[in-house]
């Protein structure tokens, strides 16, 4: 297998094609992409007319740690508390392809050498697979900022298209993923006790019923993620276990005569070919459903975060309006207290403001991308299965010597 892989516009998937709305003022893909050992390297394609660049078309070459470096700006900016901020990109691992291509090539005396290289064409395929949608889901997320009306204003966003050297961005180390780790621990618990032990209520009825919704919703994609990957899983094992049938059969073809040869010819020949059909179905169930859920359990996260915010928000309006009947019944730092509050009330106000716009746009895109690929999904589905029908039935024809 090469380690050094080309990902052209023509080879990528269309498993993740957002129902993007924003104008065509901006528009950025991913026009290539090499795979190293350690890293992959994107090449970041931007053609704009917005007044802010010096060109109109312009690339540069970013790498994963870039992308994250990109998000948590995004997410570490107060002015953004408001809104769904589209999921990183997952980093790119490529370990287990590479694993199972290096175990089949320390050899085993079971194989023939025909299914040696029928096994290792399937590794390859499921590595550029693989290549392939880390590609997509590293360009959807740039085009889902690129479509947003304020997140594509972002400075940070700017010097990420534009500016032509390495942004000098590191990976965290274990410090910092330690951190990380305890701060998420942090925010569980303290949404817990913003809900539980301060008594907060909710006051908007429609985001009560998102919370309930998005929390119920979360864990059903979850589940639902899991199965479709079990299912993918099972058309893959059925793919490979077509592998020895099929060498049997065609060596006992060149061992036999007459009629008996050309039959098992003939059935060696079908189950290569449901082999690829069963791989053609693995793939689009992949692309087309457990990609989908995958991408949708980190949009569903990124919703839940926005409104673990605007939570955040109303617990420090309350206690803003506790602090001010507090130092009214003391007649001491008044003033100071009706101005905390006041911000805190607009923030409140702004943020919830703009959160439901948010879960709106959310539930549109998600229900659009949903029915897209389900009955993108369904055709392919019933195309295969046609195929299977006609190759089967041709090959009874064949076997039972009819013309």
């Amino acid at each position: 297998m090469e380690e050094h892989l080309e990902a052209g516009k023509e080879s990528k998937p269309s498993s993740m094609s957002p129902d993007l709305q924003g104008d065509s003022s901006l528009q950025v893909e991913i026009s290539d992409a090499v795979s190293e050992r350690d890293k992959v390297k994107f090449t970041v394609q931007t053609k704009s007319c917005v007044p802010h660049f010096a060109r109109t078309e312009f690339s540069v070459v970013r790498h994963h740690e870039e992308f994250i470096w990109l998000h948590n700006a995004y997410v570490e900016n107060e002015e953004y508390a408001g809104l769904i901020i589209p999921p990183a990109p997952p980093r790119p691992d490529f370990e287990a392809s590479r694993e199972k291509l290096q175990k089949l090539g320390e050899g085993d005396s079971s194989i023939t050498r025909e299914e040696f290289a029928k096994m290792k064409e399937e590794l390859e395929a499921e590595y550029l697979a693989i290549f392939k949608k880390t590609v997509a889901m590293h360009e959807v997320f740039l085009q889902r900022l690129a479509a947003h009306p304020t997140l594509r204003r972002d400075h940070n966003f700017f010097v990420f298209l534009e500016y032509g050297q390495d942004l000098s961005v590191r990976g965290k180390n274990r410090k910092e993923l330690l951190g990380g780790f305890l701060r998420n621990i942090v925010k569980s618990a303290d949404e817990a006790l913003i809900t539980g032990m301060s008594g907060l209520k909710e006051v908007d009825d429609f985001f009560e019923h998102e919370r309930t919704f998005l929390l119920e919703y979360h864990i059903r994609i979850r589940d639902a993620c899991l199965r479709a990957d079990r299912v993918m899983h099972s058309h893959k094992c059925l793919a490979d276990d077509y592998i020895p049938i099929s060498a049997a059969l065609s060596s006992l073809g060149t061992q036999e005569v007459n009629q008996l040869k050309t039959s098992f010819l003939k059935l060696a020949e079908l189950f290569e070919r449901l082999r690829k059909l069963e791989g053609r179905v693995a793939s689009d169930e992949d692309l087309k459903l457990s990609d989908m859920l995958r991408y949708y359990l980190r949009d569903s996260q990124a919703a839940k975060d926005l409104l673990y915010r605007r939570l955040r928000a109303l617990a420090d309006y309350e206690n803003a309006n506790k602090a001010l009947d507090k130092a009214r019944t003391r007649n001491r730092e008044v003033r100071t207290a009706e101005s905390h509050q006041q911000l805190c009330c607009q923030r409140f106000e702004r943020l919830s403001d703009s959160a439901k716009q948010e879960l709106m746009d959310f539930r549109s895109r998600r229900v659009s991308s949903f029915r897209k690929n389900l009955i993108e999904l369904a055709e392919l589905e019933l195309k295969h299965a046609k195929a299977s029908t006609l190759l089967l039935r041709n090959t009874l024809v064949i076997l039972k010597g009819e013309p």
